[in-house]
């Protein structure tokens, strides 16, 4: 392996070919430049996707009143099915299936905030305790709205970080007493949410301080709850469960999908997932072409070399040369072409990542980019796909070089 005069004799040759070991070389470093950038688009569009569901817990079912378009009871179209308390309280006890529920009562208007000299305006939103986990989100101080802030209908308030930022600065925010729109509501916790950093510039105050506060009475406009581990059908039965249950209650036909709008983010979630396992499939079937394509390419490069270099072949062998020393020379020829010409295809298809030029090629493309995001490749990965390219190359030149082996030597000497 470490033979000085094979090693010379092997520079010598490429030196002397420079263009069949160029176009073999490019063969090689094209192949895995592109199983790389695949595999970079591959884990960009996967976590475009989980992005999409960052904001929201993806086993989550949504649920808002709408309009009936149905007759039904003596009752003609155009009913607006309003939420309440009650129906909060129906879901929670009746339906079997549900991890989380929270209600939303929407408070609207422009609510300026005021700590001491600093104010802004922000978005209020009043919701139940469980909303903690349908936003994913990540208390850092403090704690969250409880039950007991419910009951009670205390003035407390869960405040983001870029709440914290424009009101507080340096100030410990825990315990002080901000105003909103007149009313006193003491800081309690202060969160950060996973998904969208712009969820932060909302305050969370309980749902029951809200309706009375802002004339709400038992109103909800919006109901959230998530399925724990349920699978999609399962879902989907609670989704239907709550809809007659809905129906019943507010009496409004079953088959009036418009009566109530129910959005499930997790059989979304899962028609997303398909989509990417259809296109996976896509990508590993352009890797394993790449790599079939690489791997031919070398191996028609030492057929043409086997062809040239018959003559040589032959004195080799009417010197002495055994067999298995020609198979060696040039499986080491193809070895070190393809480790190197491989090495520079991974390193300049993990550069093209790295410095965002795949990210900017895709929004160049018009690709909306909130499904392509942070596009990378891991190195352990990276490096396994070169070496398989590697190998496979490598052992394609052998059987070129099985057949130079098996030259007769008066054979080889007469070929012209």
């Amino acid at each position: 392996m470490f033979d000085v005069d094979k090693w010379q004799e092997i520079f010598h040759t490429i030196d002397k070919n420079r263009l069949r070991s160029f176009i073999t070389a490019f063969c090689v470093a094209f192949g895995i430049f592109i199983l790389i950038i695949l595999m970079g688009f591959g884990r960009g569009f996967q976590n475009g996707i989980h992005h999409q569901f960052d904001d929201d817990a993806a086993n989550s079912i949504f649920i808002n009143g709408g309009t009936t378009t149905v007759a039904h009871k003596g009752i003609q179209p155009g009913k607006k099915i309003n939420f309440t308390n009650e129906d909060y309280n129906m879901i929670q006890e009746k339906v079997q299936g549900v991890e989380y529920l929270t209600g939303r009562y929407y408070v609207t208007g422009e609510f300026t905030v005021r700590y001491e000299d600093n104010y802004s305006s922000f978005n209020i939103r009043s919701v139940h305790p469980d909303h903690l986990f349908l936003e994913k989100t990540i208390m850092m101080e403090g704690r969250y709205i409880n039950d007991k802030d419910i009951f009670e209908k205390r003035k407390i308030a869960v405040i983001g970080k870029k709440v914290v930022k424009v009101l507080f600065g340096g100030t410990k925010p825990i315990g002080k007493y901000i105003t909103i729109n007149g009313i006193k509501y003491k800081v309690v916790g202060i969160y950060d949410d996973i998904g969208d950093e712009d969820e932060t510039k909302t305050i969370y105050i309980p749902i029951s301080t809200a309706q009375i506060a802002y004339g709400g009475g038992n109103r909800i406009h919006r109901l959230m709850l998530t399925v724990g581990d349920a699978s999609l059908e399962e879902s989907l039965a609670i989704q239907e469960e709550i809809h007659s249950m809905l129906a019943s209650k507010h009496v409004f036909s079953k088959e009036d999908k418009r009566a109530v709008w129910i959005f499930n983010l997790w059989e979304e979630y899962v028609k997303w997932m398909k989509i990417f396992d259809g296109i996976r499939f896509v990508l590993a079937f352009l890797g394993i072409f790449t790599l079939i394509a690489g791997v031919v390419g070398v191996s028609n490069i030492m057929l043409i070399v086997v062809k040239e270099r018959t003559r040589e072949i032959g004195v080799r062998k009417a010197i002495g040369a055994t067999p298995g020393s020609v198979i060696g020379l040039f499986l080491m020829e193809a070895l070190f072409i393809t480790v190197v010409s491989g090495y520079i295809g991974m390193i300049l298809g993990m550069m093209f990542i790295e410095t965002g030029l795949l990210s900017a090629m895709m929004e160049s493309f018009d690709f909306p980019m909130d499904f392509f995001v942070d596009p990378g490749v891991n190195f352990k990965n990276a490096l396994a796909a070169t070496g398989i390219l590697v190998v496979t190359g490598t052992l394609a030149g052998y059987f070129p070089a099985r057949k130079a082996s098996r030259i007769k030597p008066v054979e080889a000497l007469k070929d012209e």
